[in-house]
């Protein structure tokens, strides 16, 4: 029995070998369409529904907050809305909101979106950019200056959402949202979607969010306490010593022994 809840180190009472048995059964186990329901709610919930880059990418952009409330709200939008009109688009989305984002700021991602997927697909963006140093930061900045140059809007909320290119990109937040987008599009199981070609999932950063977070600092694979980039990066370089072709595959486990408060495990 591991107890991830009430230990602070576990690694000096577990090897890394037993550790990760521990954890390549949880994934095994977790890897289960079931695992995404409205008793078990995630965004992928809803991406997984509709398989399309671009309704993924709004779907993991509106990840944040209470996945109850995150679910409750995407299963509000409609997503035929980016074949239509940029004038129907603002008309059939006023007045609707969520947390930090008006019903300007949601059309605005609409709008952004629907330009661009008039242009060329946001793999296309994001490959492009990733392939000449393998470096899946450089696709999340092309994306999001693709996304800012699609539809400029200057609001709080616009920018809570799309966000902005770090100046120094090893000084900055995780880009959670962003990290567990590429996520769904470049792996492939019975959970994450897998619509991308031609980028690695070796080469994919951790989603890291506040439970993944706690659970890793708690389980030994992670000493750094700031919740950052840098943060980020450790993290997947620990789960790597595990499986280098694909230490994301992690990432679902780590996070729901965080988001359900388990103690215990194995």
């Amino acid at each position: 029995m591991c107890d991830v809840g009430s230990n602070p180190s576990i690694i000096p009472f577990m090897d890394k070998r037993a550790l990760k048995i521990l954890l390549d059964r949880e994934a095994a186990r977790r890897n289960d369409p079931s695992e995404l329901s409205y008793q078990r709610p995630d965004p992928l919930l809803v991406a997984s529904r509709y398989r399309d880059e671009r309704i993924a990418l709004i779907c993991a952009l509106f990840g944040y907050g209470s996945a109850k409330q995150i679910v409750a709200f995407l299963d509000r939008l409609d997503f035929s809305l980016l074949e239509v009109s940029e004038e129907r688009i603002a008309r059939e989305l006023q007045g609707l909101k969520y947390r930090f984002q008006t019903s300007e700021d949601i059309a605005a991602l609409f709008i952004a979106l629907r330009r661009l997927g008039k242009e060329q697909s946001l793999g296309e963006i994001v490959r492009e950019a990733y392939k000449e140093r393998r470096e899946i930061r450089d696709g999340l900045w092309a994306l999001i200056r693709a996304i800012r140059e699609a539809y400029s809007l200057q609001s709080r909320g616009y920018d809570f959402l799309v966000g902005r290119v770090p100046e120094d990109p090893d000084r900055c937040a995780p880009f959670k949202r962003y990290m567990m987008y590429f996520r769904w599009m470049v792996r492939r199981d019975a959970l994450d979607l897998g619509l991308w070609e031609g980028i690695d999932p070796g080469d994919l950063i951790i989603p890291l969010d506040t439970h993944t977070h706690a659970v890793s600092l708690r389980l030994g694979l992670l000493k750094r306490k700031s919740y950052d980039m840098r943060a980020a990066l450790e993290l997947t370089k620990a789960l790597k010593q595990f499986d280098a072709a694909d230490p994301i595959k992690y990432d679902f486990i780590l996070y729901r022994i965080g988001q359900e408060s388990i103690n215990n495990f194995g």
